[in-house]
């Protein structure tokens, strides 16, 4: 899979980018990442509601995203949303570095009606997930199940080496809330992971982010 990024706005940092080829017995997933993007996604992992996401992900995040996935999803679509969610932890912890001159932490949140989500992330190098989101439905267009919502971030959050932690603070439809949590994410990513104006800055008091 190939594709072209522009270059990073801010001079004296690396362009950001990474490329992840994930292949096991259940799928088989190619992804390319750009951090320093305009929003340009193309997703094709056979799950239409990951796809949309995805696209909420990479376009909020100004994130330039590129997926194509294949595998079982037509028979459960959990293994697909997992192992996505890991490639693109994997393609954010290379794009990232050694994370120096980052600001490191960001925090936002998105409404969608009456769906309010909360999400915060620190680029720290330490992979936890804090997920305090009751989906008020157990499924999302009928074939799509609400858990898959926590399967993505967790899979993303370890395989990028950062600690989320997302809040659900009030919704009444899966899909609106699922889409918050994502918009949120993406928001709170683009925050995180910008560069501070100090390319040699490390935002640690450990001198590391590990």
């Amino acid at each position: 899979m190939s594709a072209s990024f522009p270059p990073a706005a801010t001079q004296g940092f690396a362009i950001r980018r990474a490329e992840v080829t994930r292949r096991t017995g259940e799928t088989d997933i190619q992804l390319t990442l750009g951090l320093d993007g305009s929003g340009e996604v193309t997703a094709a992992t056979g799950v239409p509601f990951l796809d949309h996401m995805l696209d909420a992900l990479g376009r909020h995040g100004r994130l330039d995203l590129a997926v194509r996935a294949t595998g079982d999803a037509a028979m459960d679509p959990h293994h697909t949303v997992e192992d996505v969610g890991i490639a693109l932890g994997q393609a954010l912890r290379q794009a990232l570095g050694d994370r120096v001159g980052i600001i490191r932490y960001g925090h936002a949140y998105a409404p969608l009606d009456e769906a309010l989500a909360r999400v915060v992330v620190d680029c720290s190098g330490r992979p936890y997930l804090q997920f305090e989101a009751a989906m008020p439905e157990p499924s999302i267009g009928g074939d799509f199940a609400s858990s898959l919502v926590e399967e993505f971030w967790r899979a993303l959050a370890v395989n990028a080496g950062l600690t989320v932690h997302v809040d659900l603070l009030r919704a009444r439809n899966a899909h609106h809330a699922a889409e918050a949590i994502f918009k949120a994410g993406a928001l709170a990513l683009r925050a995180a992971t910008r560069p501070s104006g100090d390319p040699a800055r490390v935002p640690s008091t450990k001198g590391v982010l590990a």
